[in-house]
């Protein structure tokens, strides 16, 4: 079992900045993806960025094309922690974003590919 909690949302004014962050615990894996989903009212859960990496490299970051330019994803190998930056905040990026992980994924920004998932962390962007 992995544990993931995440933490850094919050409330920031359009074009302001936020950093989550993803804690994973439990067992862990040589080859391992990790993803951002976020999921506004009345919508569908979309991810918006994902990493893998197979023994210490990364191998793959992806970014949802709504995000690229203005968020970035990164890893920290010792604390198997996972981060967001988020840059340039529009209010359409207000929604609860989770962090999920899996050992084997198939499509990074398919949610069902990935078995383990946070508890959610809301970010609200105001205009």
């Amino acid at each position: 079992q992995v544990q993931l909690v995440e933490s850094g949302g919050g409330l920031v004014q359009a074009g302001g900045s936020l950093r989550l962050s993803c804690a994973a615990s439990g067992r862990t894996f040589s080859r391992f993806a990790m993803g951002w989903f976020r999921q506004a009212p009345g919508k569908e859960r979309e991810c918006v960025a994902a990493i893998r990496w197979y023994g210490g490299a990364t191998s793959y970051v992806n970014y949802a094309d709504s995000v690229k330019g203005r968020f970035t994803i990164s890893r920290d190998n010792a604390k198997i922690t996972m981060y967001l930056q988020m840059n340039s905040l529009k209010p359409e990026d207000t929604a609860v974003y989770y962090c999920a992980a899996d050992s084997n994924i198939g499509w990074w920004y398919v949610a069902r590919d990935y078995s383990y998932w946070g508890q959610g962390t809301q970010v609200t962007v105001s205009s």
